[in-house]
C-alpha cells in the first residue's frame, strides 16, 4: 500500500471522502498463545502506523481526513465483506504490483474467480506510474 497524491484530489471536487483499509493477517501459532497474543499487537500497531501515514498524505493532498478502515482476516474476503457493510463506498482504487509476481493477488482475485461479488467500480492504477503520470490521467 503506498500513497497516491493525485487521486486524493477528485474526491474534494466531488464531495467524496477517500477511505483507507489495511488488513492484519492472522498468523497461526496454534499452542503460542501468549506468543500470538504479543504478534497481533505487533501487527496492530504497524497497521495504525501505516494508515496513520497514509492518513497523512490524503490530508495534504485533499484537506480532509480519510476514513481509515482496520480489519483482520484474510485480505480479499475482509475487502470484500467492507464492501457489503460499507454502501458510502462507491468506487475500489487499488495499486497494481510492479514487480515480476504479476498484479498481485488481491487484483488477480477480483478480476479472476471473485469478480462477482464486487458491489462497485473498481479502478486499477499500474504501479509502474510515476507521480506525473499519476496527476496527467487524474
Amino acid at each position: 500500500m503506498s500513497p497516491c497524491a493525485s487521486p486524493a484530489a477528485g474526491p474534494r471536487r466531488r464531495g467524496g471522502r477517500v477511505a483507507l483499509f489495511y488488513v492484519i493477517e492472522p498468523a497461526d501459532f496454534g499452542h503460542w498463545i501468549a506468543v500470538e497474543d504479543l504478534m497481533e499487537k505487533e501487527r496492530r500497531v504497524v497497521a495504525e502506523e501505516t494508515l496513520t501515514k497514509f492518513s497523512d498524505a490524503v490530508v495534504k493532498q485533499t484537506g480532509v481526513l480519510p476514513i481509515l478502515h482496520i480489519r483482520e482476516g484474510e485480505r480479499r474476503d475482509a475487502l470484500l465483506k467492507l464492501l457489503e457493510e460499507e454502501p458510502g463506498i462507491s468506487i475500489l482504487v487499488l495499486a497494481m504490483g510492479s514487480g515480476k509476481g504479476g498484479p498481485g493477488p488481491l487484483i488477480s482475485a477480483l478480476t479472476g474467480k471473485f469478480y462477482k461479488r464486487l458491489t462497485v467500480p473498481m479502478t486499477i492504477v499500474p504501479g509502474s506510474l510515476t507521480e506525473e503520470e499519476l496527476d496527467a490521467v487524474t
